[in-house]
């Protein structure tokens, strides 16, 4: 699985972690997490994101 960057604030979102703060638990790929969520850094929407490539 893949991590994904805000654009406007440079958070990683990650999936091995997830988003405790938005109740996204661990193992979580970006592409499962709902339509809603927001980045837990800026409150930006999840079309802000792109994807991480290693």
């Amino acid at each position: 699985m893949n991590q994904y960057q805000c654009e406007p604030c440079q958070y990683i979102y990650d999936p091995k972690v997830g988003d405790s703060d938005g109740e996204i638990p661990s193992g979580t790929s970006f592409e499962d997490i709902p339509d809603g969520w927001v980045c837990p850094i800026c409150g930006a929407r999840k079309s802000y994101f792109v994807e991480l490539r290693k």
